[in-house]
């Protein structure tokens, strides 16, 4: 018998309400916020949660003297046009690019986070 239907990744943050806003952009899923808290959740249930923390440090990558500690892969049919819609949402895209099947990008937030081909 399964606990749960779905894991919930829960992401530190700077802005728990803007971090929600671009994945939810990213993903279109519906985001809900209240005080130091929102999430962003799919018609079919998996949810992603933003926690909004005080003298937040975004991760350094891939460098480990702030360490990642994880990071979201999001599949696309085509990484140039999934590139340019991150882009336009706020992502940046990293300088370090270690492959040809995905590309890393950081969120608003400092996160990083890949677009991978399936």
């Amino acid at each position: 018998m399964a606990i749960a239907r779905f894991p919930v990744t829960v992401l530190d943050c700077p802005d728990a309400a803007a971090l929600a806003a671009f994945y939810g952009a990213l993903l279109d899923w519906k985001v809900t916020v209240s005080e130091g808290w929102a999430d962003v959740r799919a018609d079919y249930g998996a949810l992603i949660a933003f926690q909004q923390v005080p003298d937040y440090t975004p991760p350094q990558w891939p460098g480990q003297s702030v360490p990642q500690q994880m990071h979201i892969d999001v599949d696309v049919d085509d990484l140039d046009a999934g590139e340019e819609a991150v882009l336009k949402l706020g992502a940046t895209k990293h300088e370090h690019q270690p492959g040809t099947t995905f590309r890393v990008f950081l969120d608003p937030a400092g996160h990083p986070f890949c677009l991978c081909l399936p």
